[in-house]
């Protein structure tokens, strides 16, 4: 099977940028999730196969259920080490941007990174890309940007001196952004990836469970506490949301990533086209992340443009809302209302 991205001319530019090269930096978007954490681990692992050592800057923290991934350690978050990743942006002669589309998508990291000299390859899945590079890799088709670094690690022949730490950290981020392969992954394309990266050693039942069976008790508490008591149904919509207020997360001792998946729940209603959640960030005041996820061909990315500042995937989204809680639970019933 054909799975090559580049044509010959960005396949060389990319190599040779790769060879001349030895202040790499990798990094990848605010909140990173699954896929932007396995892709940067990924391809950083495979830059280190051809004597690199890429830095690699996440802008915050990573979900708990990820930090088992091999090399995560590795991560330099800016906001624990902020003069390390400026010094590290400062000095860079190459930075790959993983996993984003613009800048904003990095919160203040993104400044540092749009003035930094060095030059800029984007990989991403996300559409209208917004980055100012040498080269853009864009692919909105594919899965996720994990899948985009397994498939130009292999046009550069990279595959057969993979190693099982590049493999289980591409194979995770396809996973964990297509929902274990429910969504985004009709493709034949991502089995036959999946079979090579089997060749590799991993255990993806292992990685299944690390990922989705790795949570604490209060974390089961408080999808109890969600589904009896947060969520709203408008089943004349077929739509549904939930909130959950600071008060609500101290409440259930949340850690990030424990509300990773809650927004998929309400799809399991009969009927059911799109689901909302609604978190407050647990540290400034008035901003309210918020996810959509849909299903068939409703496209919760149009809902996430038009209503909360956001964009994403046909049935993957996100967005913020600099507000109250209960000023962007209006926003939402609003928004219901007019679908």
């Amino acid at each position: 099977m054909n799975i090559n991205l580049l044509n010959d001319s960005d396949l060389e530019q990319l190599r040779q940028l790769i060879a001349e090269s030895q202040r790499i930096v990798l990094c990848c978007h605010q909140n990173p999730d699954g896929d932007a954490i396995g892709s940067m681990l990924g391809w950083g692992e495979y830059l280190r196969s051809l004597g690199k050592e890429p830095l690699m800057v996440a802008p915050d923290m990573f979900p708990d259920f990820l930090q088992w991934l091999p090399n995560s350690e590795k991560l330099v978050r800016y906001d624990k080490h902020p003069e390390r990743v400026e010094e590290g942006f400062a000095n860079a002669d190459l930075v790959f941007c993983l996993d984003f589309n613009r800048p904003d998508r990095m919160e203040k990291l993104g400044q540092i990174m749009s003035e930094s000299g060095a030059k800029k390859v984007m990989m991403d899945h996300h559409p209208d890309p917004g980055i100012d590079c040498v080269l853009c890799i864009s692919r909105p088709e594919l899965s996720s940007t994990s899948e985009i670094v397994f498939r130009i690690i292999w046009q550069l022949g990279g595959f057969e001196g993979m190693t099982k730490k590049c493999a289980v950290p591409i194979y995770c981020g396809m996973m964990t952004d297509t929902g274990g392969f429910t969504y985004n992954s009709t493709s034949p394309a991502i089995y036959f990836i999946i079979s090579q990266l089997l060749t590799k050693g991993i255990n993806k039942d292992k990685i299944y469970r690390n990922v989705y069976n790795n949570y604490s008790v209060w974390r089961l508490r408080l999808i109890g506490y969600v589904l009896y008591q947060r969520l709203q149904v408008f089943t004349d919509k077929h739509a549904a949301f939930f909130s959950l207020t600071r008060q609500d997360l101290r409440r259930f001792h949340f850690i990030k990533g424990d509300a990773e998946g809650l927004v998929n729940m309400p799809l399991q209603i009969k009927g059911m086209k799109l689901s909302i959640s609604l978190r407050e960030d647990t540290e400034r005041e008035n901003l309210i992340w918020v996810s959509l996820r849909s299903v068939g061909d409703f496209s919760c990315t149009k809902v996430a443009e038009r209503w909360f500042n956001g964009g994403g995937h046909l049935n993957a989204s996100g967005g913020r809302l600099n507000c109250s809680m209960e000023e962007a639970e209006n926003i939402v019933r609003q928004a219901i209302a007019e679908l």
